[in-house]
This record gives structure tokens, sequence and C-alpha cells, in this order.
């Protein structure tokens, strides 16, 4: 997978690949299909939801910090992604779907850094 640029510079391709194991993520923890377009398909927001939650479980309080190392600074970010694979072919929208879906879903340092909690449970 290339580098995806855009208007607002380039991403790193563990982003790219991070945000397909996050839809896959989603869309198995919302129970859709993955081989059905129609019932397969998750929101922008559902989206961001995965995003969030595999981030979590990756990488902890330190997701910011990876997802600024690769060029992702909001939700935005991510949405951009989405946008220039669909371009290439490599995801699909519907008619709804729209770039806006992912504006200001969430901010990286609130809830990976002020609303994180540990999972002593994790560490056992």
């Amino acid at each position: 997978m290339a580098f995806i640029q855009n208007s607002i510079g380039q991403y790193h391709p563990q982003a790219c690949h991070f945000l397909l194991a996050a839809l896959q993520y989603t869309q198995q923890e919302l129970g859709r299909d993955r081989s059905s377009e129609r019932t397969g398909h998750i929101s922008g927001q559902e989206l961001m939801n995965g995003v969030r939650q595999l981030g979590q479980k990756h990488f902890g309080m330190l997701c910011p910090i990876v997802f600024r190392n690769w060029g992702i600074n909001s939700t935005e970010d991510f949405g951009r992604i989405v946008f220039a694979m669909i371009e290439s072919g490599e995801m699909k929208k519907t008619p709804e779907d729209c770039l806006d879906d992912f504006i200001d879903v969430y901010d990286f340092d609130d809830v990976f850094v002020n609303q994180y909690t540990l999972d002593e449970n994790a560490a056992r």
C-alpha cells in the first residue's frame, strides 16, 4: 500500500493498515456481515468508535503519539484516508457517506489520555 497523499499531507502506510483493521474490528463488534456490501456497511461515526477501541487496545495512552507519528492529528484525517481509499477502489461508500461524518468525532487527547482507564484485569 502506497503513501496516501492529499491536500493536507502524507499519511504513513501503517495508518491505512490500522484503519482497515479497525474497519474489520468494527464490523465484527457490530455483527455486520463483511461479505455483504449492504449489511457490512458501517458509518463514519461507527468506524471512528472502532478506531478508538482498537487504538486503546493496541497503544493505550500512547495512541495520540502513534497517530501523530502516522500524520494523523484528528478524526478528520482518518476520514481523508477513508475517502482516498474509496477513490482508489480499496473501500466503498454509500451515497449518504461524506467526509463531514469524520469531523470532530472526538479529540485524541481527551479519549486516549484524559478518559483512559487502566484495565487491571488485562495484566492478570
